[in-house]
């Protein structure tokens, strides 16, 4: 069953709670924000909803704090199994809390894969992960990319499946922020956002709804050929170089969220990869310049 169409029904279903299906993983998320309502409505369109009995990997909520500032200025929660990992924020910022506390249950719990902190897109059925710093340019990339034609299978994480090495889809909205949000809205005007959260503790946030195509395929794995180590820079000429294997496996073990915890898996899981990859460093400053160089990169 998908999403319900409106954001009225499903403000009533987050009440009682809904299971909303994200690649391998079932969410119960239950609100009474209607931002909430209206961000699953209009980022989530055609996701699977999963059946109202049974199990499922996570239950979530997202509301009103309680007490006088409730109503002075009101603030909202995200709680995991009845407990909140963060501190409250602003109410303004319900479905970006939402978003960041999925990511967090992922990043927390699912140690069957090794979990990278990278984007991936997959274009002539080849995967390219994308790790990057903060600044990096890294989601206004994904972005573009996955408005051209490649499937997205995450903005925000790699997951490598420990039995057979490929890479687990998990299709969710794109995370673009402060300038990349205007960027994004002028490289495509037909792209489908949500509703922007400002002042947050990332600036300001916009949500990018992901392709029909990279939905309908969330449950198709992929096989990894590139890592590419992204970094936008003011007026750089684009330039794709070779990275030494040896530092490309170091630098995707630091942005890995559980390779320590997998011990000797991680290690062998995070070897496979790199051994299986062509590794590159990515330099650009235009947007146009660096879709023709992936395209390249993937005939």
């Amino acid at each position: 069953m998908p999403l319900p169409p409106s954001a009225e029904e499903l403000g009533l279903r987050l009440r009682h709670g809904l299971t909303l299906q994200t690649g391998p993983f079932h969410f119960r998320i239950q609100s009474a924000e209607p931002a909430v309502a209206r961000g699953l409505a209009t980022m989530y369109t055609g996701f699977p909803l999963g059946p109202d009995e049974g199990l499922r990997d996570f239950h979530v909520s997202v509301d009103r704090v309680r007490g006088p500032r409730r109503w002075l200025r009101p603030q909202i929660e995200f709680l995991h199994d009845g407990q909140a990992p963060f501190k409250p924020l602003p109410a303004g910022q319900a479905f970006a809390m939402l978003e960041w506390g999925m990511n967090w249950c992922i990043a927390t719990r699912a140690h069957h894969y090794l979990l990278l902190h990278a984007a991936v897109l997959e274009r002539h059925g080849q995967a390219v992960i994308l790790p990057g710093e903060p600044g990096a340019g890294k989601s206004t990339l994904t972005a573009a990319l996955m408005l051209s034609g490649w499937r997205l299978l995450s903005d925000e994480m790699t997951m490598i499946d420990r039995d057979d090495g490929l890479i687990v889809p998990l299709a969710r909205p794109v995370s673009l922020k402060n300038r990349s949000i205007e960027i994004i809205r002028g490289f495509d005007r037909q792209a489908v956002f949500g509703e922007v959260a400002h002042d947050t503790h990332k600036g300001t946030v916009s949500h990018l709804r992901p392709s029909a195509d990279s939905v309908r395929r969330m449950a198709e794995k992929a096989r990894a050929a590139h890592i590419v180590f992204p970094r936008w820079e003011q007026d750089a000429p684009t330039e794709l170089r070779p990275r030494a294997k040896a530092d490309a496996f170091m630098h995707a073990a630091s942005h890995a969220f559980n390779y320590s915890l997998l011990g000797r898996l991680g290690f062998e899981l995070n070897a496979a990869l790199i051994d299986a990859c062509a590794c590159w460093d990515f330099r650009y400053s235009r947007l146009e310049e660096a879709l023709r160089t992936f395209e390249e990169l993937v005939r």
